[in-house]
């Protein structure tokens, strides 16, 4: 009797915990389903809540091993077709997402295909510009981090800039890439239905399509680092972009995603590895940052965060040539920066 009363309560977590495994495996078989590239909607609707409505029966109420064998053999079919998807270049993309940058690396010189600078007169009418740059890795000096609000204050979009002594900064984003006939989904990205991109790119075109055009509020820091370990992480931007247009990949909201790729980016260049909650909470990543000693600390967090919000000076600028120097001229200077011993670039 007491070694009954002692095992209780963990008969009863396992339990609980089975409980959850068995929820967990039904309702990501059935988005699966719903999330599929059946080309009809009520189709995959319809499939999905068979399997819900099955998964009951087989898991909850019929309670036999043979119900458990069918069940098994269905979720096994499900999880095979998942992963036989592949991503693919070849979609009728939208314009913005339609050229894969492409770098051609020769020693210090690197020339990149398929910059994107396109001319907005509203967030969804532009002129279509792609251009290439030239530019030198050893005039690379320093990076710069943004956060762009699109669902504030936990969700953000975050890209960098790189700043060159002899030419204009060079903006790479990582984004979802998406065809014409569809919008994004955060739930379906999570079942490879979005391939990923890295959209390389002016900042009058990057930066001032969200603050002048997406109206986001959107916050420009200057990364506490040395050129070399700048340089670093622009090579490895480099390696990925050509990758990524010789073998497409899928985006997904939680590993595949901007922040994500730039703290995984940033840990190859150097970084010590920390894991924290706002890696994935990115709206919070510019306190993150501060904690780690990665932005201007020479200011309270609750003073730089405000003096660092680039919208005023964007909009004041809109399509002046000098539109970078003006952004940079409305957040405290990297001057003030002192660069600490094991600062590295994050993102």
């Amino acid at each position: 009797m007491p070694t009954s009363w002692i095992h209780r309560p963990f008969r009863g977590l396992f339990a609980g915990i089975g409980f959850l495994c068995k929820v967990a495996i039904a309702a990501w078989a059935a988005l699966a389903i719903y999330y599929s590239n059946l080309p009809w909607p009520w189709v995959r609707l319809a499939l999905s809540l068979a399997f819900g409505v099955f998964s009951i029966w087989a898991l909850w109420l019929a309670r036999t091993r043979r119900a458990l064998l069918v069940f098994a053999g269905v979720f096994l079919c499900i999880l095979g077709w998942f992963l036989s998807l592949r991503p693919t270049h070849d979609r009728q993309w939208r314009p913005d997402v339609a050229v894969m940058p492409r770098a051609y690396i020769d020693g210090d010189r690197v020339r990149i295909t398929g910059v994107r600078d396109f001319d907005y007169h509203t967030a969804h009418d532009f002129t279509i510009r792609h251009e290439e740059r030239d530019v030198s890795i050893s005039h690379l000096t320093s990076i710069d981090f943004f956060v762009a609000y699109f669902l504030p204050p936990f969700v953000a979009h975050t890209f960098l800039s790189f700043n060159f002594d002899n030419a204009p900064p060079l903006c790479i984003s990582i984004e979802k890439r998406l065809d014409v006939d569809t919008s994004f989904d955060a739930v379906a990205s999570l079942f490879r239905q979005f391939e990923l991109i890295y959209v390389v790119g002016d900042e009058r075109d990057i930066v001032r399509l969200r603050t002048n055009f997406r109206h986001e509020d959107v916050y420009m820091y200057h990364i506490r680092t040395t050129p070399e370990r700048a340089r670093r992480l622009f090579q490895i931007y480099l390696h990925r972009i050509n990758q990524l247009a010789d073998r497409p990949e899928f985006y997904h909201l939680l590993s595949n995603n901007c922040t994500i790729n730039i703290v995984r980016y940033a840990r190859i260049a150097g970084k010590p590895k920390r894991i924290d909650l706002r890696h994935l909470l990115n709206g919070l990543i510019d306190s993150y940052l501060y904690s780690m000693g990665l932005i201007d600390t020479n200011l309270p967090f609750e003073e730089l965060r405000p003096r660092s919000r680039i919208n005023d000076a964007a909009h004041a600028a809109d399509n002046a040539p000098d539109f970078s120097e003006r952004i940079r001229a409305a957040i405290p200077p990297r001057e003030s920066l002192t660069i600490p011993p094991l600062a590295v670039p994050h993102g």
